[in-house]
This record gives C-alpha cells, structure tokens and sequence, in this order.
C-alpha cells in the first residue's frame, strides 16, 4: 500500500543523467522524477531526510561505478501487476538486461503490459527499467529523463549491450569507416 504523497519530502540532486528529485514519505522512497529545478531546503520527517540523503549517497556511489545494487525500502504506487513487473525489474543484475517478453513471462503477463508497467515506473534507476529492452537486440522506450537517450546512457554506464543489439551504431559505422581507409 502506498503512502500519500501529502507527507512526502523531496531532495533534489545532479547527476551524469540530468537533475533528479527523490521522494521519501513514512520512510519509504515513493519517487524518482528527472527535474532540472533545484531546491535546497529540505525538511519533513527525520526519518524521511535520513533516507533521501542515503538514497543520494547510494545514487552517487552507482554513477561512480561503486554500486550495483540499491538498499533501499521502496514503495511505488502502482497495481498489483505493476508492482510484479518493477519487482522483476529489481532481480535483473547491473549491467546485464531482459527483453519485455522475458519479463512478461517471469511475472504472469503479456509484453505490451510490461512495457506500460516500465513506462509508469515511479523509481528509475533504482527500480531499473532501463534494462528492460525489446526482442532482436532493440532499445524499446524509456520515460524517464530524455527519453531514449538516457535510456542508453544508463546501459553504457553499466556496460550492459542487450544481445544483438547495436546501441551505438552510428559511432560504429564512423569507427568501420576509418578502419577501411
């Protein structure tokens, strides 16, 4: 169950993927929005604060490469089928993905369904639905962020290439070109 918002405490925080803004309220993060407005005061529930400020830690520990895994309680607002999909999401390892269609299978559903449960994701990033990605080696959609673009660059901060995939084409065909000559 999820905890109302009219309680909540927000701290905003730079990081290689633009502004994000992190929501705790009962000592729970209930949210991760992209936000490019900063706001320094932060007051609310003592618990609260101590929590955002180590969900900040353990985000910048991940954008330097020392962190792989969240330690946080989390508790996004969704359905139940929702909440299975971002469930599933915590069990894919960094820097490794699964496809929609892998994931639907894991949690009881359909692969269109399990793209709209990333989609509604509350917490990426941490709840990582940047490594959710379509069949055939395509990226899928990302909501967060600059859409597509952070999605990739999220992967390649974690290494992670979905099998047949070719992320970076464009970079490689400039690389094959010059390796021609």
């Amino acid at each position: 169950m999820s905890v109302s918002s009219a309680l909540s405490v927000s701290r905003y925080i730079d990081s290689p993927v633009g502004g994000l803004r992190l929501t705790a309220c009962g000592g729970v993060l209930t949210r991760l929005t992209w936000d490019d407005t900063p706001k320094t005061a932060l007051s609310g529930d003592a618990a609260d604060v101590v929590l955002l400020e180590r969900a900040v830690v353990q985000l910048a520990a991940y954008f330097a490469g020392e962190l792989t895994m969240f330690d946080l309680p989390l508790d996004p607002a969704g359905s139940p089928f929702q909440r299975r999909v971002w469930e599933g999401m915590t069990r894919i390892p960094y820097g490794r993905t699964r496809t929609y269609g892998d994931l639907a299978q894991e949690v009881g559903g359909v692969a269109r369904a399990v793209g709209q449960a990333c989609g509604a994701n509350p917490i990426p990033i941490i709840i990582p639905c940047h490594r959710v990605v379509a069949g055939g080696g395509r990226l899928g959609g990302f909501s967060g962020g600059r859409g597509t673009v952070s999605k990739r660059a999220l992967l390649a901060h974690e290494h992670a290439v979905p099998e047949g995939a070719d992320l970076f084409a464009p970079v490689m065909a400039v690389t094959s070109d010059l390796r021609e000559r």
